[in-house]
């Protein structure tokens, strides 16, 4: 059967969304009035290297089996959908706009994936002996997440690395390293076969013969996702200097070992919550991979655009290490400074 899915974010999320339609779903896309104009004149296109293949191939929403529409955020029914997806960073869903469709989702009870970095709050709640309060001030807007039950909400890692191209239009998507969507449970079991369903139906797309890479796998664990922090901290968050950038490579390898005990801090902190080492990715897996990142993050390129606000897995990750004992100077110097930067821009910005 068809299921219908309902993403928060059109730029992103239109890559699983993208996924879904080639799998028979249909999908709406929530942004800004102009946004779902274009995209409902001309659909979407989002570009995937297969394997095997040198160039990109352009998959059009128009081509697919599933419909694509998009609507603003005071336009979306949750009852008409079987599935949420969250897929904007998390600082972006404090406009009045969305803090209003969050609510009705969450009254609704529909169950919603987060593919974001940010696990959201309702997420956290699930991880047994987190004080999850202390944790707030990471998060922009705490508040925006008070409507859901935890057990709606899972998180599923945002592996695939995707971009929008400068000359192209708002609705075009480029996949850059067509990794997949890692994704934690739900509590409840009807959530959970919708999660399976829509896993198998993506993994059984064909294209003239061939796979097409980026899959949504449903895992039995709730910290499969989390074994992206040991990237985040050691990667993404150490582009942030404390004047100017760095790329994500010599973020790694500059100081290869520097970076492997950070690395083994963040995994330490994750099976101290309830990880098994198994859901997590060996370092030299992610150094390998290092070296062909050569741009700095996507938060790092933000902060040092004059952005005052980005999604802080860095202080999140902190904050719990502190509450759990595994503290160190390491984390918190990454902390203080993107911390520190965000501040600058900030006062520059008032």
């Amino acid at each position: 059967m068809g299921y219908k899915i309902v993403i928060l974010g059109a730029s992103y999320g239109s890559l699983l969304g993208t996924k879904f339609l080639m799998a028979g779903h249909d999908v709406t896309l929530v942004c800004r009035s102009g946004t779902a104009a274009l995209i409902n004149a001309e659909g979407t296109d989002v570009r995937i290297k297969l394997r095997d293949e040198e160039t990109h191939r352009s998959f059009r929403s128009s081509e697919q089996p599933g419909q694509l529409d998009a609507l603003t955020p005071g336009e979306v029914v949750p009852s008409d959908y079987d599935m949420a997806v969250l897929a904007m960073s998390e600082p972006q869903y404090c406009s009045d706009s969305i803090l209003g469709l969050l609510r009705k989702l969450g009254e609704a009870g529909l169950p919603c994936l987060s593919i974001m970095n940010m696990p959201p709050l309702p997420f956290l709640r699930r991880i047994k002996g987190l004080n999850v309060p202390s944790l707030e001030p990471s998060f922009t807007c705490p508040d925006a997440w008070s409507a859901f039950e935890p057990g709606n909400v899972t998180l599923c890692s945002p592996d695939p690395q995707a971009f929008r191209l400068p000359d192209e239009g708002a609705n075009v998507l480029h996949v850059g390293l067509p990794t997949n969507f890692k994704s934690a449970p739900f509590e409840k079991p009807e959530h959970n076969r919708i999660l399976k369903d829509l896993a198998a139906s993506v993994d059984a797309v064909r294209v003239d013969g061939k796979d097409v890479p980026v899959k949504l796998k449903a895992f039995d664990s709730l910290f499969v996702p989390f074994a992206k922090w040991s990237m985040l901290l050691t990667g993404n968050y150490r582009c942030v200097l404390p004047v100017g950038v760095q790329p994500i490579r010599d973020a790694v390898l500059a100081d290869r070992d520097l970076s492997q005990a950070i690395y083994a801090q963040v995994d330490d902190l994750v099976t101290r919550l309830g990880a098994d080492r198994s859901d997590l990715v060996p370092f030299e897996k992610y150094a390998n991979a290092a070296n062909g990142l050569l741009k700095p993050s996507s938060a790092a390129r933000a902060i040092d655009g004059g952005a005052d606000k980005i999604e802080r897995v860095d202080l999140l990750v902190k904050l719990i290490a502190e509450q759990v004992g595994v503290s160190s100077p390491q984390l918190s110097e990454i902390a203080d400074i993107v911390s520190t930067r965000l501040a600058e821009n900030q006062r520059a910005a008032a």
